[in-house]
């Protein structure tokens, strides 16, 4: 299936090279059962890429269990997963079935995994690797036929440091891991997701729609969007409502965005403080500046060895004085691609730089 018609069968919008990667990742691991782990900020829109993991599985037409392992309390999740028997515990007054066996034949979506009590952790692991589970109260092994995908916004490598998180499952868990960028991380999806959501809302509730000037179009790429694309949506239908049959302008996406636009790690700029105002900015502009000189300086570094002498002539090619820096950078990433056959991370590694920068490059590069 042609990548923009999976995107449109699934619902899933994004120009952006992440989501191009992700796209490509889905059509290849969703014809499989194997387990995918999908990580992301919260609301970043990790269950539309489970649904469509699903959907264009060969389960597409059998039951997916969505389960939010972090809305269960502790003392009633095994039962919730797994079932229980009659008598189990007081006031099983009846067998009853758990999600996994619900979703037998089908999917089961594990929302929030790194919730889930270390105690359920084993029997989950179990689960996985052999599809055997026993319900509450009974000595008796079932087994079902479940594929499962999980999600969570928390580290969890971090997770197993801290002895919150099993290791064992931890590997199992992330045969596949699909990270999903953060919106701020992918500034061009951000019309798209405004007009995909302005045609559902207004569709929906008869809500008429004029258009939106360019101005406040690119302050809504600029926003920080802590809520990522579940902000976006609240935003959108908050407007819709209020201003009804008007152009959305600059003043009336303010209104809704209170913050500023970009935020980083710094405090928050007091427009009462004047000269630290000025100070936080200029400190601001240097950390950003040197992040990309540092970049560049990993760059060359694949080129120039500490003694001016050219490194691995294999690998990279030999470089005229008169080349620009531009086109030196276009070169190294275009040979670092051909070298792993169009593998972007691994390629990022060699260059020493972040995937997302790889990615600027390569639309910037046109390659």
């Amino acid at each position: 299936m042609d990548r923009r018609d999976f995107q449109k069968q699934f619902g899933i919008v994004g120009e952006s090279l992440e989501m191009q990667e992700i796209i490509e990742v889905l059509q290849h691991v969703a014809p499989t059962d194997i387990t995918v782990l999908i990580t992301g900020e919260s609301g970043t829109g990790k269950e539309v890429i489970a649904h469509a993991i699903h959907g264009a599985s060969n389960r597409g037409k059998r039951p997916m269990v969505t389960v939010n392992c972090g809305a269960i309390p502790e003392g009633i999740i095994e039962s919730e997963l797994f079932g229980h028997e009659r008598g189990s515990f007081t006031g099983a007054s009846s067998e009853r079935k758990g999600y996994f066996e619900i979703a037998d034949g089908g999917t089961i979506f594990l929302d929030e995994i790194g919730e889930l009590p270390v105690a359920t952790q084993v029997k989950f692991l179990r689960i996985l690797e052999n599809g055997e589970f026993l319900r509450v109260g009974s000595s008796v092994a079932r087994k079902v036929d479940v594929r499962v995908v999980a999600a969570t916004n928390k580290d969890l490598e971090q997770e197993v440091r801290n002895g919150h998180f099993r290791q064992d499952l931890f590997y199992r868990l992330r045969s596949v891991n699909i990270r999903i960028p953060a919106l701020r991380e992918r500034k061009e999806d951000i019309p798209l997701l405004f007009e995909k959501f302005v045609k559902e809302f207004s569709g929906k509730n008869g809500v008429q729609y004029n258009d939106i000037t360019p101005e406040a179009t690119e302050y809504l790429k600029e926003y920080y969007w802590h809520g990522n694309v579940r902000e976006l949506r609240n935003v959108v239908e908050s407007m819709l409502v209020i201003v009804r049959g008007k152009k959305i302008d600059l003043d009336d996406v303010k209104k809704y965005l209170r913050h500023p636009v970009e935020e980083r790690s710094l405090p928050m700029l007091m427009p009462t403080q004047n000269a630290l105002d000025e100070r936080q900015l200029l400190y601001r502009a240097l950390i950003e500046l040197k992040n990309d000189m540092l970049e560049v300086k990993n760059l060359l570094k694949g080129v120039i060895g500490t003694n001016g002498a050219q490194t691995d002539h294999s690998q990279v090619n030999v470089v005229p004085e008169n080349v620009s820096l531009e086109e030196m950078e276009r070169r190294m990433i275009e040979t670092s691609l051909k070298k792993y056959h169009g593998n972007r991370r691994l390629a990022a590694d060699e260059l020493k730089i972040s995937e997302r920068t790889l990615y600027r490059k390569i639309k910037e590069y046109g390659l």
